[in-house]
């Protein structure tokens, strides 16, 4: 008998979990993200703009903001509405139950509330995706929705004490996208709901605009669902999310504002050890040391640090070397 739900774990799925959890691990930037609301609110706003983007809302990310903060904006009445449900319901993560279909039900209300009909309720008529007029994916039938995913929610409540989360949330997502249970709202559920599990996992996750990059590869995220639907497994799709979950880990570990943000919270002997690097431009331990009174094993332990976290870098050829130099990251 085939397992349910089909797909089998892949050498790229290892070394994608292997990597995030080394980066989740390091999370220097992480402890900032969470004590700053400025930036988990422009993370948050990001994942809302680029959800809804993929799904045609035609508001730009500077709109979907200006909506959020209650200021008047022009555009399709319908557009405004969906910032404000997604926003409404993006802020309700540290509420749900990711395992509980009442919840998914509730959530799916407040994401389509005044946009869909049948707004939290499972589709009661047959459909399909369309590419023009042609039909390139007929959904499962209407009478077979509540039992796929009553299937489907039975399924993860097993599977979260044996499968990784990273693993689970991506196969919950590509099987909800396949049974396609609401009429409308599907895409923008399948991606919070991912959210939801990770976060219920590591709350990080909720900063974490992985929709941004979904949006950049939508493409990819729309080739990796048919090529699964074709192939009958959700391998491809697996893959290519914990892809850009490892890439949205790197553009945030990269991102500049919240390396200043970073750089406000370190400690004092952290401080003056970049200090000291930004004033001698490239410098070695031992100068450092000498320079800032700090014991040998405290600066070499803080290097390492700052190296992990990308703040500074080794200078060329000195990576092997005994008598490293270091500087600030460009």
């Amino acid at each position: 008998m085939e397992k349910y739900p089909p797909y089998s774990i892949t050498d790229k799925m290892l070394n994608y979990v292997s990597d995030i959890m080394k980066k989740i691990g390091e999370a220097n930037y992480f402890e900032s993200l969470s004590r700053y609301p400025e930036l988990r609110r422009k993370t948050r706003i990001r994942s809302i703009h680029s959800s809804l983007a993929i799904e045609n809302n035609q508001l730009s990310l500077f709109q979907v903001e200006d909506v959020i903060n209650g200021k008047m904006v022009i555009g399709e009445q319908k557009d405004v509405q969906e910032v404000k449900n997604a926003y409404k319901a993006y802020d309700e993560i540290d509420n749900i139950n990711p395992y509980s279909i009442d919840d998914l039900k509730k959530i799916h209300g407040i994401m389509t509330f005044l946009t869909v009909e049948d707004s939290g309720k499972f589709r009661n008529h047959g459909e399909a995706v369309y590419d023009g007029d042609v039909v390139i994916f007929m959904c499962p039938p209407e009478n077979m929705v509540n039992q796929l995913m009553e299937q489907l929610f039975n399924w993860m409540k097993e599977a979260k004490e044996t499968v990784h989360p990273l693993i689970l949330s991506c196969i919950f997502h590509y099987e909800f996208v396949f049974i396609h249970p609401f009429t409308d709202g599907n895409g923008r559920m399948a991606r919070l709901w991912q959210t939801a599990i990770l976060a219920n996992w590591e709350e990080l996750f909720k900063y974490m605009p992985i929709e941004s990059l979904i949006k950049k590869n939508q493409e990819e995220y729309y080739k990796a669902i048919s090529d699964c639907n074709k192939s009958g497994n959700s391998n491809e799709f697996i893959e290519f999310m914990l892809k850009m979950i490892n890439e949205t880990i790197d553009e945030m570990v990269n991102s500049k504002e919240l390396k200043e943000k970073t750089l406000v919270a370190l400690s004092e002997n952290e401080q003056k050890i970049l200090e000291c690097i930004k004033k001698n431009v490239i410098i070695g331990a031992k100068e450092i040391i000498e320079k800032t009174n700090i014991s040998d094993r405290t600066v070499r332990r803080i290097l390492k640090k700052l190296i992990d976290n990308g703040t500074i870098e080794i200078v060329g050829n000195t990576v092997n070397s005994p008598n490293k130099k270091y500087k600030m990251a460009e």
